[in-house]
């Protein structure tokens, strides 16, 4: 057998790999400002300037109807001072799940910086008019995606699938006004938010915000790293 990584365990390809390479931006949380979403529209700017890929990329959180965690990428659609805003079909298991525990947590990983952004708190549903407006604001490919629908369920023929794109995307082109009912916009109304800053030797600056709504007023907290 080769020497190659087929032959190693897990924990041997991947001891030694480095961690937080190259040059980091600073963060000096004694000059935050009092309240999160400030600071998370400076480091989003500066992930853009600095090419991070896919800055809007967010994980997200929820739970299901037994408390148990699911976790996925999705795309952040809108951040303002009340939350961070994304959307999803009603229908499908995170639709369902934020309907029956409306609560998740999001994080941004930014690893060109070293840098994350965790918060967490309730989620609010926008109202269909909002959502109707957002699902239309896309482009026509995530359009007809969405119109395709059937999201997470079991795909028993592959070849239905190119089919049901071509057919959405004829719908989108022929009637661009149509809106997807199940189209959903939810905005993670944040009562706790961390920002990471990560150092090379493990010094890691962690600052926490932490409100009773989210319009606050905020407590700032430094953490151990």
């Amino acid at each position: 057998m080769s020497g190659g990584p087929e032959a190693r365990t897990v924990r041997e390809l991947l001891f030694g790999l480095p961690m937080l390479g190259g040059e980091l931006p600073s963060f000096d949380p004694e000059g935050a400002p009092d309240s999160p979403f400030p600071l998370f529209l400076t480091w989003l700017g500066e992930a853009v300037v600095a090419g991070v890929r896919e800055p809007h990329a967010m994980s997200l959180a929820t739970a299901d109807a037994d408390g148990g965690p699911d976790l996925r990428v999705v795309a952040l659609r809108d951040a303002t001072e009340a939350g961070w805003t994304f959307a999803t079909q009603a229908d499908s298991p995170k639709g369902r799940q934020l309907a029956a525990r409306p609560q998740a947590a999001i994080m941004f990983h930014w690893r060109e910086q070293g840098r994350q952004i965790r918060a967490r708190g309730p989620v609010l549903r926008a109202d269909a008019a909002t959502a109707a407006r957002d699902f239309l604001d896309r482009l026509p490919g995530s359009r007809a995606a969405s119109l395709v629908g059937h999201q997470s369920e079991v795909l028993t023929d592959p070849a239905a699938l190119p089919a049901a794109f071509a057919a959405a995307s004829a719908r989108v082109a022929s009637a661009p006004d149509t809106v997807d009912p199940q189209h959903a916009l939810f905005t993670v109304e944040p009562r706790t938010v961390e920002f990471w800053q990560g150092v090379p030797g493990r010094g890691h600056i962690r600052l926490r915000y932490r409100a009773e709504r989210a319009t606050g007023p905020w407590t700032r907290d430094r953490l151990w790293p």
